[in-house]
């Protein structure tokens, strides 16, 4: 088999939908399987990584968000790229005008498809102020995917709200994680030292965008209430975004790192005692899985990742998606109780590894067989293949 991943965003650009579909081409390969990938032309001159073929396309950034950029590109240029490298299923990583135009081209030669779902778009249209495009982009979304083999999401929850809109052939596939990479072992007591804190001081970490979408209101307000009950609690940033500069006036005493490598970010896990992740934006949320694998106890709302792994009193604790003040209030409570978080973080380390990157690159190979297979079934009676 020969993929092609069509994609906004690839590695080394930090964030989950770059860091996913890096980890799935790197165990493809392993497994024998040539990635190809069409992405927008990157910030930094060099070529992908983990492929083995790309094709770069013109790119514009979001307004008021450079960090996030669109791939533009013709259908025919698609073509004329995919009749040199001819794939056996195309992956639709995005659904802006790189993914139709993929899309397109894909249908004019025949070609398979299978569409990933990396984005909530109804919480991106709230956040940004545009929440009226909500039902437009939902009808777009479900003609888009169903003009797919299949749609392949990280959770069950998802998955069942997709079927509820409309959207047909919606298959689970989770996120894996790399245990040793992310692991209590790589706890750095000088790091702890330059965040001012003692052995047994406790540090509460949040790590991901800073930007509107990830309820950042919620974030300062739940660890201002933290510092008041624990005034020795650390609280430490990780990440960046339009967001930042407004969220370090309004909690001076905390710790932004800015952006940091995967190694140092390893370390700012296992260096922490408590994961504090209010965001309702994500489709899984892999900071989730790190924190829980560092040894980490997490609070979060009962939402992707969280939803999947935490099972809330035993390796973590989730609320009701939505319900402010009861997140604040667990948080709270919890930061008053060491022994707790440190239990919860134990056995969350065992529940996140058992999330293999091998094996979701299998049951991803199965998917994209499938594909293929309903793609080259016979067609009906009536000689219409089924869309």
């Amino acid at each position: 088999m020969r993929l092609c991943i069509v994609s906004e965003t690839w590695s080394p650009d930090i964030n989950g939908v770059a860091h996913t579909l890096s980890r799935l081409s790197g165990e493809l390969n392993r497994q024998g399987v040539p990635v190809d990938v069409i992405r927008p032309r990157p910030r930094v001159i060099g070529s992908t990584t983990r492929v083995n073929h790309e094709l770069q396309v013109g790119r514009f950034a979001l307004p008021g968000y450079n960090d996030v950029q669109v791939g533009l590109a013709r259908p025919a240029t698609l073509r004329r790229f995919w009749r040199v490298y001819r794939p056996d299923v195309i992956y639709l990583a995005t659904q802006g005008p790189l993914g139709w135009a993929a899309r397109q081209a894909a249908r004019q030669l025949n070609i398979p498809t299978v569409a990933g779902w990396h984005t909530n778009f109804d919480h991106y249209c709230k956040d940004y102020g545009v929440a009226w495009l909500a039902s437009t982009a939902r009808r777009y979304l479900r003609y888009f995917h169903n003009g797919c083999a299949l749609t392949l999401v990280p959770t069950h929850q998802q998955a069942s709200t997709l079927q509820h809109q409309g959207i047909r052939n919606v298959h689970v596939l989770s996120r894996g994680l790399d245990g040793e990479r992310f692991s209590p072992a790589h706890r750095d007591p000088e790091l702890r030292t330059r965040w001012g804190v003692s052995e047994h001081q406790p540090v509460a970490l949040y790590v991901g965008r800073l930007a509107a979408e990830k309820n950042l209101t919620l974030l300062q307000e739940t660890l201002q209430a933290m510092r008041e009950v624990r005034p020795d609690m650390a609280q430490v940033i990780v990440g960046d975004g339009p967001a930042r500069h407004q969220l370090q006036k309004a909690l001076p005493e905390a710790h932004f790192t800015g952006f940091v490598g995967q190694e140092s970010l390893a370390r700012h896990y296992a260096s922490a005692d408590m994961f504090i992740f209010p965001s309702l934006s994500e489709t899984w949320g892999n900071v989730v899985a790190e924190a829980m694998a560092s040894g980490l106890a997490v609070v979060a709302y009962d939402h992707a990742a969280s939803a999947e792994l935490i099972q809330s009193g035993h390796n973590g604790i989730t609320v009701p998606a939505g319900d402010a003040a009861a997140f604040q209030q667990a948080a709270v409570a919890l930061s008053q109780h060491p022994a707790d978080f440190a239990r919860f973080g134990r056995v969350a380390r065992l529940r996140a590894l058992e999330q293999s990157w091998a094996g979701i690159a299998e049951q991803f190979l199965h998917y994209l067989h499938q594909a293929q297979e309903a793609h080259h079934a016979p067609t009906s009676a009536c000689g219409i293949r089924p869309s």
